[in-house]
């Protein structure tokens, strides 16, 4: 059967009009930070996860607000003076944290909370960060410059080298920081050298992601991941390759449906969470057979454990 003339062009107008979002120089940036920047976060987001601090994600993103319209007051780099500002806030947490009587959450909730309250009142008094203020929130695909996408890229490089030579030490003092102090790893520096990746994470994820959906970008890869794996080295790549993954996929998706970028890449992220949690539930379980626990005892020998 031959192609009719209208067909043949109904294919080639189809054709295009998948890849017409890559005719403009803005997506190509945004997608591309997208999806370092979800990889990013999903990699970090691991190691908040299995700290139990996921909750630190949601309350820094809101505290480096505060420190991003502290910087345009004083007319400073945004990056520079964000990244100082949030890895402040983190260590003020941790050091608060270590008293007994206050509990990691309440010093979270209280520091965060106070960090953002102020850029709000600096928001208040210098109008001309108000639309600046609202792509600071829900992010902003038409916002990313060649210098934001250069920034991101370097971020990821740099956690990627700091994770990697450090890989051991944020291994121990993830899963149990008393012990590894004990065996003489550096806790100290460790937590420190987090706190300033976790900052600048952020920061680079603002433009992107926005203030108010970083912490589902750091959340729920990392969860979606261990759903599928018990293996500390398994559930690091695939949170990251699902961040990575998801970053993209919602970044295109928000080109068409004319939605938000952040909105639609961490709504991308929990339909991927929902598909694993209904595809363990569905799956039949392993049963251990008796057989294979139980000791093989031959006719006419005693039975482990009794006497001769």
């Amino acid at each position: 059967m031959q192609a009719t003339p209208m067909k043949v062009n109904q294919v080639l107008e189809t054709g295009p009009a998948m890849f017409e979002p890559f005719d403009y120089q803005f997506f190509v940036r945004g997608i591309l930070a997208a999806t370092l920047v979800g990889g990013l976060c999903g990699m970090i987001g691991v190691y908040i996860v299995l700290r139990r601090m996921s909750y630190i994600g949601h309350g820094l993103s809101h505290a480096v607000l505060g420190g991003a319209v502290v910087s345009f007051v004083l007319s400073i780099n945004f990056l520079v003076g964000a990244t100082v500002w949030g890895f402040f806030c983190a260590q003020l947490i941790a050091l608060t944290a270590k008293k007994r009587k206050i509990a990691a959450d309440a010093a979270i909730g209280v520091i965060t909370t106070a960090s953002f309250a102020f850029g709000i009142v600096l928001i208040s008094r210098y109008k001309s960060f108000t639309r600046d203020f609202e792509a600071a929130l829900f992010g902003n695909i038409l916002g990313v410059s060649t210098g934001d996408l250069l920034a991101v890229m370097v971020v990821t490089l740099a956690t990627l080298v700091v994770l990697f030579v450090a890989y051991k030490h944020f291994l121990f003092a993830t899963f149990d920081g008393e012990v590894a102090e004990f065996y003489g790893v550096p806790t100290g520096w460790i937590e420190t050298l987090f706190s300033l990746v976790l900052a600048a994470t952020i920061v680079v994820s603002m433009q992107v992601l926005g203030v108010l959906l970083i912490a589902g970008a750091t959340v729920i890869p990392p969860v979606s991941a261990r759903m599928l794996s018990d293996r500390f080295t398994s559930v690091l790549l695939l949170s990251t390759s699902l961040g990575a993954a998801c970053g993209f996929v919602g970044i295109y998706l928000s080109f068409f449906i004319d939605v938000s970028s952040g909105a639609a890449v961490v709504l991308v992220e929990a339909a991927v969470f929902a598909l694993i949690m209904a595809y363990n539930n569905l799956r039949p379980r392993r049963v251990p057979s008796v057989l294979h626990e139980t000791h093989k005892v031959n006719v006419g020998q005693p039975s482990p454990g009794e006497p001769d």
